[in-house]
């Protein structure tokens, strides 16, 4: 492992060696000592470091002057201030001014090599949160969806095949998994449909009898309260899209009516005689398996032929992990900015209990915690106190159950999924280099060169081809 470089930063030779002393216990880190603002500046100039760890009464240039120095030239570069106790008043001042922390002397060994620490994985965390937020922009979105992991690239894929058909699709999946979103997605991605309307329909937010009105309109006395004749979704969603969601949840007699929109391309409005004739296309959703609700009887057959000519299975949050920090980093710069906040990322508790929760509720849930977070946070971090007890607990009792129970830090984390992705790719495709690379959309030479870096399993002719 490549050692962190350190700058410990103070006027006292003593004081420099007592931090060596703590910090060169273990075999991590290397120390570049400076007696003064002035040197720490130039070397700095010289030698980029990891970490800088900076007392705040010096000589010529002070502590403050030196942080505001390196910050105006490396706004990402960690720096811990050193204080003695009558001071302390002033390191929560560098805090402001954007030091990471700061620690008193005399030194608590154990709370220096903590903070060391926790502000060299938060400077990982952040650089690797730079690097998916560049990703972010050119590969993992579709639309407003977010995802990196194999199955969401795919997805992508596929989905992109038919944005611009007139198939009707059908967007299977559980409750919070963006099913929506992804309806939107692929009309915005119509060319020839996109700057007309999109009409959502919720089937289970009205009784079947205002359901259909709903949808088809009615005429003035069609029924009591018809005061005024009315149009209906279909017809308002003319040359556009119509999404229906929780279709499985619709009556057998509005499946009929549907039935025959889709076949005729027309239909009368509740109460009247006269056709009303439509260009429309189709996006259904339901958290319902309709094959079985068909073989119950519950869903006409014929309707989920028509429905479902290009099926889309949106897969829970939990069954693509490796997507959990892009969404959380999503989120977050998305309320941040709302509530006109500086927070940088997540601190690495935070994130190992995001990553570690079941989330039941799926991207929906995540969403949400992460807008409550970002509400109640005080720092430029979210901590895990900013998280709802539930998902910081279910971390705590359950680490196992995610694999993360030996795991310290983020970049572990990352690693982990890593190998999990890539090696069940692998095992699917019986190691062929060229189809576990297509699948995940990386190139063959990256597959190749983490496949050995992990000792994963490939074919021996990919193997002898690469070498």
């Amino acid at each position: 492992m490549e050692k962190k470089k350190i700058m410990v930063v103070d006027d006292n030779r003593n004081t420099r060696r007592l931090i060596n002393d703590i910090l060169m216990r273990t075999d991590r880190y290397e120390i570049i000592p400076a007696s003064t603002g002035e040197a720490c500046l130039r070397k700095l100039e010289e030698d980029p470091v990891n970490l800088v760890l900076l007392d705040i009464q010096m000589p010529g240039i002070d502590g403050m002057q030196t942080l505001k120095q390196i910050k105006d030239r490396n706004p990402r570069l960690p720096v811990i201030m050193m204080t003695a106790h009558g001071t302390i008043g002033h390191a929560v001042e560098t805090m402001r001014e954007g030091a990471y922390d700061f620690v008193t002397k005399p030194f608590s060994k154990e709370r220096l090599t903590v903070t060391v620490q926790n502000a060299l994985e938060a400077s990982m965390l952040e650089t690797e949160v730079q690097t998916l937020r560049s990703e972010l922009k050119e590969r993992y979105t579709f639309e407003n969806i977010v995802g990196q992991s194999g199955v969401m690239q795919e997805l992508f894929r596929s989905v992109e095949k038919v944005v611009d058909s007139e198939v009707t699709v059908l967007i299977q999946g559980e409750s919070g998994t963006g099913k929506e979103l992804f309806a939107r997605a692929i009309h915005n991605r119509c060319r020839a449909r996109k700057d007309k309307p999109f009409v959502a329909v919720n089937c289970t937010a009205l009784p079947d009898s205002l359901l259909e009105s709903e949808l088809f309109g009615h005429e003035k006395g069609a029924f009591t309260g018809a005061a005024s004749k009315r149009v209906g979704k279909f017809e308002l969603a003319n040359n556009g899209t119509v999404f229906l969601d929780e279709i499985g949840d619709m009556s057998q007699s509005t499946q009929a009516k549907i039935l025959r929109v889709l076949q005729e391309r027309e239909f009368e409005r509740v109460g009247g005689n006269s056709l009303v004739k439509v260009n429309i296309r189709l996006i259904s959703a339901t958290n319902k398996n309709l094959e079985e609700e068909v073989r119950a009887g519950r869903f006409r057959e014929d309707l989920f032929y028509r429905v479902s000519v290009f099926p889309i299975k949106l897969p829970p949050l939990r069954e693509r992990r490796e997507d959990i920090l892009l969404l959380a980093e999503t989120f977050l710069k998305r309320f941040a900015a709302r509530e006109n906040k500086e927070i940088a990322t997540f601190k690495p508790e935070a994130l190992t209990s995001l990553l570690a929760y079941h989330w039941p509720g799926n991207v929906r849930e995540l969403e949400n915690v992460i807008e409550r977070a970002v509400v109640i946070a005080s720092g430029s971090h979210i901590t895990p106190d900013d998280l709802p007890a539930h998902i910081t607990e279910a971390a705590k009792k359950q680490p196992s159950a995610f694999g993360i129970g030996d795991l310290q830090s983020l970049p572990e984390w990352i690693e982990k999924i890593e190998i999990d992705v890539l090696r069940k790719t692998l095992l699917e495709f019986e190691g062929n280099i060229s189809r576990t690379a297509k699948k995940l959309g990386i190139g063959r030479a990256t597959v190749y060169r983490k496949a050995k870096k992990y000792n994963l399993p490939i074919s021996r002719q990919e193997s002898m081809s690469e070498e």
